[in-house]
């Protein structure tokens, strides 16, 4: 065992150096935090994950005395604590570095380091002093070459961190929350930040540490707290014996059990969708990419990030404010269903009973809905050539129970989703857009929709796919977009692109 990990079970008996219980902070129409819960220990590295809007901002600024919580109670040295504001939480030794460093760059170092609590004799700013004593924090952190009387706008960005920590310890900082601190730092002034990091840990200062990038948690934490939506989804636990896997689902709710055919390698037809500078206010802007007929294009982003809006836009279900949406090099007047399906366009939308089936109808009838005209005699429906043309369509993607009279809303989740996309099959779409086709499947049926929409595309059909679990898109698809905040971030082939990749750009957001 290491001493690393003797120390944690050591300290399993002990009262934690901070607790915060039960956490609640509401908003004018939202509640950021329900009851969120963490506990740090001293000399601990706690990394704090979540996806964006998870709550992570909001709880740390509760800790920094930024927001007052609504509920809930803090502890801090065993004893229940009220941090009035940021001044309070520095006092009690709590200390903040944000994303956006709060530095002046007109100041030298120490003058920055000093800032608000200035080293004075008899009303006089001591520089002297301070240069000594910012010196002395300068080494203790293991940068003896950044220079005291340094102006701060002359470092680089791994400079200014160090910077900032010195600050957070010449409060006496017996914790600092580190709010990602390796976001604009290249590789090598990461491995120096962890140094620094390890060696407070070291010396008994707690680190609260928040990153988006899940293999830095292996690397320097020891215990993992993840927020969802508000709410604490685990605490506690162990950075290093934790699967990514683990995490993940934890911060997405979602398992992670795939099965994905192989990708064929074949020739691509000509190019089918062409979506160019698409946009709409407040939802997502200038999104531009092709879809080639036989291809599969996945769209990666967290829920918000604008990819179910895109689709139903290209579907003509929003119209977009700026941009265009071609099939076969034809316009389509944006806005309009109609025009999308005559086209050759198919939506299987994300909540399929409430947006795409008629429950109580029959399987036949909800696989017709966009081929009616088909079956029209006279203003009337040909239900015989309607029963056939849907138990064909049964039969081809195993539908069951293989009754087209069976009402749609007793099938199960998968079997629903074949439903819908037999619907399209019908229709005979050139494109076909699959809004989280697996959600609310079970892992049986989900390995069969993987196969499905291989053979969709086998087929000639350009297909798009949305949805929340990474390791989906990347499987299903030949090329992966990554969406964030509605902004395009990433198109390239799903073959040079991993989950953590993903992960890094989806919750890096604008900053990638």
């Amino acid at each position: 065992m290491s001493s690393k990990e003797s120390e944690i079970t050591d300290d399993a008996g002990r009262e934690p150096l901070l607790r915060m219980s039960g956490i609640v902070k509401h908003f004018p129409g939202v509640k950021a935090l329900d009851g969120i819960d963490l506990e740090v220990r001293a000399g601990d590295v706690h990394c704090l994950l979540g996806q964006n809007g998870a709550g992570k901002s909001t709880l740390i600024k509760v800790l920094a005395g930024a927001h007052q919580p609504d509920g809930g109670t803090i502890r801090w040295h065993g004893e229940d604590i009220r941090i009035a504001g940021p001044q309070d939480a520095i006092d009690h030794g709590i200390a903040t570095i944000y994303q956006e460093l709060d530095l002046v760059d007109g100041l030298t170092v120490a003058e920055n380091i000093y800032l608000g609590h200035e080293r004075a004799r008899w009303g006089v700013v001591a520089r002297t002093d301070a240069n000594r004593s910012a010196a002395e924090l300068l080494r203790r952190l293991g940068h003896p070459e950044v220079g005291p009387d340094v102006e701060v706008g002359r470092l680089p960005a791994a400079g200014k961190q160090i910077v900032s920590m010195a600050r957070a310890l010449s409060h006496e900082a017996e914790l600092i929350v580190m709010d990602e601190p390796s976001a604009v730092l290249d590789q090598e002034e990461v491995a120096r930040l962890f140094s620094v990091i390890r060696e407070l840990a070291a010396q008994g200062v707690a680190i609260v540490y928040i990153s988006h990038r899940l293999e830095e948690i292996r690397e320097i934490g020891d215990r993992v707290t993840v927020l969802k939506d508000g709410r604490t989804a685990a605490t506690g636990l162990a950075a290093a014996e934790t699967p990514t896997a683990e995490i993940i689902r934890l911060m997405t709710g979602r398992s992670i059990e795939y099965a994905f055919p192989e990708r064929p390698e074949r020739q691509l037809g000509d190019t089918v969708l062409e979506v160019s500078g698409l946009s709409r206010p407040g939802e997502f802007r200038d999104v531009s990419f092709t879809v080639a007929a036989g291809e599969v294009v996945g769209l990666a982003g967290l829920v918000g990030s604008g990819r179910s809006e895109i689709l139903e836009t290209i579907y003509g279900a929003r119209k977009a404010q700026a941009g265009t949406v071609s099939v076969a090099g034809r316009r389509l007047r944006p806005g309009r269903v109609g025009a999308a399906v005559a086209a050759g366009v198919g939506l299987c939308p994300e909540e399929r009973k409430s947006q795409a089936l008629v429950l109580h109808e029959s399987v036949a009838r909800n696989i017709s809905l966009a081929s009616l005209g088909r079956f029209a005699r006279g203003g009337f429906v040909n239900r015989r050539d309607e029963r056939r043309a849907a138990d064909d369509q049964v039969r081809a993607l195993d539908v069951r129970p293989a009754d087209v009279a069976r009402h749609v809303g007793t099938l199960s989740g998968g079997n629903q989703q074949k439903v819908v996309l037999a619907r399209w099959l019908l229709r005979e779409c050139r494109v076909l857009a699959l809004d989280e086709p697996t959600r609310g499947v079970d892992v049986g049926a989900r390995t069969e929709i993987y196969a499905l929409i291989r053979d969709l595309a086998a087929r000639g059909i350009a297909v798009v796919v949305v949805s929340s679990e990474i390791e989906e898109v990347i499987g299903l698809s030949d090329r992966v977009l990554v969406i964030s905040d509605g902004v395009l971030l990433h198109d390239g082939p799903a073959d040079e692109i991993d989950e953590h990749r993903v992960l890094d750009m989806v919750m890096e957001g604008d900053a990638a």
